[in-house]
């Protein structure tokens, strides 16, 4: 099955509109609404709905860690452009299933 995504607060809008106009099935945190809810919460929303996290929140990698299970962590570092993150996110997309991603991490 494709690949899901589900942004954190902390993503840039114009990064779900370019994912949503390939096609995407994406959701941020401002449409659900979980602003402001703490990490864990994101990332277990994420799992319920079988959507890996796009974030540049360091820690969702600490969560990694302690073995909490997940739908897939897609890690942009902070110095990542827009543009990067995107074209990074499109590979992911186009090569990855939903299967492929659990509990794995990717670096954009």
């Amino acid at each position: 099955m494709a690949i899901k995504f589900y942004c954190d607060e902390h993503i840039h809008p114009a990064i779900s509109t370019a994912m949503r106009n390939r096609g995407a099935d994406i959701l941020t945190a401002q449409d659900v609404p979980m602003l402001g809810v703490v990490d864990d919460s994101h990332l277990q929303f994420a799992a319920s709905q079988g959507r890996a996290i796009i974030t540049q929140d360091t820690d969702f990698l600490r969560l990694h860690k302690t073995g909490i299970s997940h739908a897939g962590i897609l890690f942009a570092h902070q110095s990542k452009t827009m543009s990067e993150i995107i074209h990074s996110l499109i590979r992911i997309y186009q090569m990855k299933t939903e299967e492929a991603m659990n509990n794995q991490i990717e670096y954009l």
